[in-house]
């Protein structure tokens, strides 16, 4: 039997070795699509006539190779003449290889008719492992990008234009990119969509009913999460307007935001179009998934990374755009604790450089603290290396020189460069093309002068290639003083002169820099206990959160979720040991304690102790932290016990 995490270090390997097999592939540049599509939500089928326009990059090149979903039926494929060609399904990696009649040079412009059909139920197993990208239900339809339902090449890489034509039955309506038209077929209707700037169109809904139009955009919900569409609209228009700020002109001014159900990712975002779940709708409204979601409109819309391994530059900057957002709506206070989130989902994976993304597998838990959290941290170290002003014109100098293109970390380095007025190409050695993190350590001495006082000492730290800014913090018997100092290689020298009398000096008290410290140690271990909990691998979540306590035995967070792996095991013994140590431990963060006093009242309840139980809600209501909910939870069970659910035979 394969466990999940095996799992996700089984399907890493094969990514590995997919893209191994990718650099033989003979290499195409996709043109152009023109999609003929009829959707039938009475049997949750499809039938495409698929035509596609690309070029040869390679020479004698005789197999050209697609990603199609293995839902998928192949029954013919044609070149421009009606002559068939050959081809050959490979199930393992939803591949389609045609096999070309003759040998073709370089700079060929080659155009193929492919003919299928198939089932999206919504029960199929996607390309991406565990998330829905495909659906067709009697009331409403999604089929995304990510499915692979039409034929991609070079995934989230290479751009294509597409002009595309969906037939429907009277009373459901179709949306998807580009400018729009219908017209009646029959007892049926036929929508066409053309979009002519190179990017990634093709992901498309199908409704029933109306929009409701909030603030300016235009929202397709279902059932209980209609009464959200008009919140949705309106926050989406304060996101779109502060990201418009920051980025520049949006490429649309308003958007088509749908519903699709649950399993299918939180968010996704295809030009001019938000995808969102069921779950993720929920009954408030998600700004962060907004923000995450529509700064993609910007970053993977009007441009893309030009391979795989610089999807940093769109998942990075999608949760930067969260995080900025949080910090304009609560200030910088909230932007700390989501640099130290960041900085420390950064940190959980340091195997490989983020140069290398592509050895990842898509949306797994290595890909998106990789790309999206460390990506978000290097873009965080870059604002504080070039300071507000010159950051602010890089936020909007990279969508104006990118528009409708395709770029590398060496152009986001090259544009870092031009506004810094140096070469920044430092920076991105340390943080994209290599791993690891400094952990620094320093030494000073202060003398006395005859103006007052002198501190000379040295940061080390064991990276020999490191440079980068880092400023001291000196307090004083005055007004405390900052020293930027440029530390390079292991060790740096420093020189300080103050008036006032030193009494301490620290090192990047600010957190600019992404780091090794006891603290951060506790918490990257902590983090990576949870994404094992995450996929139910609870002995090595306890092994990663034993590393914690190793560090920091009163770590209250490291206590609860050990104590949370043991009640989830049902070992309740032992979980309310370990909440006890939680209670007793350092209480950080402060929500540990009421969860902590509801967890111990559940296994009270749970082992027949009603009487306890009812003293642990009653301790948790009062700490008055309501945390996710805490305090209606502990007043449900006040109200009556828990009960575990009946384990699934």
């Amino acid at each position: 039997m394969i466990t999940r995490s095996r799992l996700w270090i089984t399907l890493a390997v094969f990514s590995a070795v997919m893209n191994a097999q990718d650099t033989r592939r003979s290499k195409i540049d996709v043109e152009s699509y023109v999609v003929n599509a009829e959707i039938n939500p009475r049997t949750q089928s499809l039938a495409v006539a698929a035509q596609i326009k690309f070029t040869t990059l390679d020479n004698n090149t005789s197999i050209v190779t697609f990603e199609l979903n293995n839902a998928l039926n192949v029954s013919r494929v044609t070149d421009a003449t009606g002559r068939q060609i050959q081809a050959t399904r490979g199930a393992q990696d939803n591949t389609l290889r045609l096999i070309l009649p003759e040998a073709v040079k370089k700079g060929e412009v080659l155009t193929y008719t492919l003919n299928y059909d198939g089932h999206f139920t919504g029960t199929e197993e996607s390309p991406v492992y565990g998330i829905k990208f495909a659906s067709i239900q009697t009331d409403y339809a999604f089929l995304m990008y990510p499915a692979r339902w039409f034929p991609i090449s070079d995934y989230t890489a290479d751009r294509y234009t597409m002009e595309m034509h969906v037939t429907v039955p009277a009373g459901y309506k179709v949306l998807s990119s580009g400018i729009d038209t219908n017209e009646p077929a029959g007892d049926k209707v036929q929508y066409n969509f053309k979009f002519s700037n190179p990017s990634f169109p093709g992901s498309l809904a199908v409704v029933k009913g109306d929009a409701v139009r909030a603030g300016g955009q235009f929202l397709y919900f279902r059932d209980k999460n209609a009464a959200m569409a008009n919140a949705y609209g309106e926050e989406a228009a304060k996101v779109l307007a502060d990201l418009t700020g920051r980025f520049g002109i949006a490429p649309y001014s308003s958007m088509t935001i749908v519903e699709t159900e649950t399993g299918a990712p939180n968010g996704y975002s295809a030009p001019g179009m938000l995808f969102l779940s069921t779950k993720a709708i929920g009954a408030q409204v998600n700004p962060r998934l907004l923000a995450n979601q529509i700064a993609r409109q910007w970053y993977g819309t009007l441009f893309s990374p030009v391979t795989r391994n610089h999807i940093w530059i769109t998942n990075g900057m999608a949760k930067y755009a969260e995080m900025l957002f949080v910090e304009q709506t609560a200030g910088p206070g909230a932007m700390e604790s989501e640099v130290r989130d960041a900085y420390v989902e950064a940190l959980t994976v340091t195997e490989a450089p983020l140069i290398q993304a592509a050895r990842l597998e898509d949306y797994s838990p290595e890909y998106v603290a990789a790309t999206g959290g460390k990506g978000a941290a290097v873009i965080h170290m870059l604002r504080y290396v070039l300071g507000e002003e010159k950051f602010a014109k890089f936020l909007k100098a990279l969508p104006d020189q990118a528009a409708w293109k395709s770029i590398s970390t060496e152009d986001v380095k090259n544009v870092a460069s031009q506004i810094a007025g140096m070469d920044m190409g430092y920076f991105f050695i340390q943080w994209i093309e290599s791993t690891g993190a400094p952990e620094f350590r320093l030494e000073y001495t202060v003398y006395r002068t005859q103006k007052g006082f002198r501190i000379m000492g040295k940061i080390a730290q064991d990276l020999d290639t490191f440079r980068m800014p880092v400023d001291l913090k000196i307090e004083t018997e005055g007004n405390p003083e900052e020293k930027r100092v440029e530390v390079v290689g292991t060790s740096s020298e420093f020189l300080v002169e103050t008036f006032g009398k030193p009494k301490k000096v620290e090192i990047d008290t600010s957190n600019r820099v992404l780091r090794f410290s006891n603290t951060m140690r506790v918490a990257v271990a902590i983090r990576r206990g949870e994404q094992f909990a995450e996929i139910g691998e609870f002995g090595d979540a306890l092994r990663e959160y034993q590393k914690a306590l190793d560090v920091n035995k009163n770590s209250s967070l490291a206590h609860y979720r050990v104590g949370e792996s043991f009640f989830l095991q049902n070992n309740y013994q032992a979980g309310a040991n370990e909440f006890r140590e939680a209670l007793n431990g350092d209480l950080e963060p402060k929500w540990t304690e009421v969860w902590a006093h509801i967890n111990l009242g559940m296994i009270f309840d749970i082992t027949g102790q009603r009487e306890r139980a009812v003293n642990e809600y009653n301790l948790a209501v009062r700490t008055k932290d309501n945390t996710q909910g805490a305090q209606e939870e502990a007043a449900k069970y006040l109200r009556e016990p828990f009960k575990r659910k009946k384990p699934v035979n």
